[in-house]
């Protein structure tokens, strides 16, 4: 199965631009072909960190990735290697970056202090809050549901806002500036290495970037200012989904901590198998079982369809295994107009009982000369067959 692009990046499905350029860059110094010769594993993993970058990176093709997943791009995402669209970069690009080469070219790259980090103090600290984690949840399509599309509302349990704190998390509202950080919402440590002195910044531990903790904390949700609830969202299925296939909702995840954003809810689709129909990308397969004689004879049937039934003439002398067409009757498509096709599969009917009386038609049909594979069916054959019809129908 093919990577999350998140997770090939490393980076959450909330990162930023910045976020993910520079866990990009990074990737591409590492697995660059350049460093690693002859190591086809070390290709391959380019090839994955261009094309996810070249999708998370443009606003459209992630809004239909963080939507639809791989569907959503399709083709449109790189192919890999070094010349594969926006994502390409040479290894003296990625050299920049300790070069300081990146900010006077215009580099997608970064230059000396963003790559030991000292740039970040200059981006200030961050929101409020604790960020909430994502939920995901699976979802039940029957295939009917998947061929034309369906909204669903979904009943789920997660982590919500606190209603008597307001999500403060603080009893009557009053904070106090953090200790540990007096109030900056960062730690600085300071270490100095053979190159000169280097600072590295991280969040907070006690406030969590805050900034700011609580005086005395709420007594229904213990200070967290997030409880565990039931909600109602509706989601829209488009038509055309496979199984795997998972839709984003933005902020319908847990709430976060003390007023934090909420992370997402990723619904993850599962078809549910048919009683009547298997299906083949857009297309479905309906097998249908005759009578001997109506192969030999030809026939008109109804069939089901995910539609509703419909007519189906069986031509004469259809052979066992024939896959007959029966157009536009298969599942919308995801992406564009269409629909695919519906094949019914033909397959003959053999009693598990027989009567005397017709074990002696058999006998006589048997003696045929049409029914030999090395003879032609003449005239006396087929009208003994229409005599015999009604045997299997």
């Amino acid at each position: 199965m093919k990577k999350e692009y998140y997770e090939v990046l490393g980076v959450s499905r909330t990162a930023t631009k910045d976020e993910i350029k520079k866990a990009y860059r990074k990737l591409a110094l590492q697995f660059h072909p350049d460093k690693n010769p002859d190591n086809k594993d070390a290709e391959e993993h380019f090839k994955e960190v261009n094309e996810a970058y070249e999708v998370l990176s443009n606003d459209d093709k992630r809004r239909r990735y963080d939507q639809f997943g791989h569907a959503g791009v399709g083709s449109s995402a790189a192919s890999g290697g070094a010349g594969a669209g926006s994502a390409g970069v040479d290894l003296n690009d990625i050299f920049n970056m300790f070069t300081g080469g990146g900010r006077r070219g215009g580099s997608p790259f970064g230059g000396f202090e963003d790559a030991f980090g000292g740039g970040s103090a200059r981006r200030g600290r961050q929101s409020p809050g604790i960020h909430g984690t994502d939920l995901k949840i699976r979802l039940k399509l029957a295939l009917e549901e998947i061929a034309k599309g369906v909204e669903k509302t979904l009943k789920i349990k997660k982590q919500v806002t606190c209603t008597v704190c307001n999500g403060t998390g603080s009893k009557n509202g009053a904070t106090e500036a953090c200790a540990t950080c007096h109030g900056t919402g960062e730690v600085r440590q300071v270490s100095k290495t053979m190159f000169g002195q280097f600072v590295n910044i991280a969040v907070c531990p006690t406030c969590g970037g805050e900034g700011r903790v609580i005086k005395e904390r709420c007594t229904s949700c213990y200070g967290e200012g997030i409880k565990l609830g039931e909600v109602t969202v509706k989601v829209t299925v488009p038509s055309g989904v496979e199984d795997g296939n998972y839709i984003t909702l933005r902020g319908q995840g847990n709430a976060g901590p003390r007023g934090g954003a909420a992370g997402d809810l990723i619904v993850v689709l599962e078809e549910i198998p048919h009683e009547l129909f298997s299906r083949n990308g857009n297309d479905v397969i309906y097998t249908l079982a005759v009578s001997f004689a109506d192969l030999v004879l030809g026939t008109k049937v109804e069939v089901p369809t995910l539609d509703g039934a419909v007519k189906l003439t069986i031509p004469p002398s259809t052979q066992p295994e024939t896959m007959l067409r029966i157009p536009g009757q298969g599942i919308s498509h995801l992406k564009g107009s269409g629909k695919g096709d519906q094949y019914v599969k033909v397959n003959v009917y053999v009693p598990k009982e027989v009567s005397h009386h017709d074990k002696e038609l058999l006998k006589d049909i048997k003696k045929s000369a049409g029914l030999s594979p090395n003879a032609h069916n003449d005239k006396e054959a087929k009208t003994f067959f229409e005599k015999a019809r009604g045997i299997f129908s």
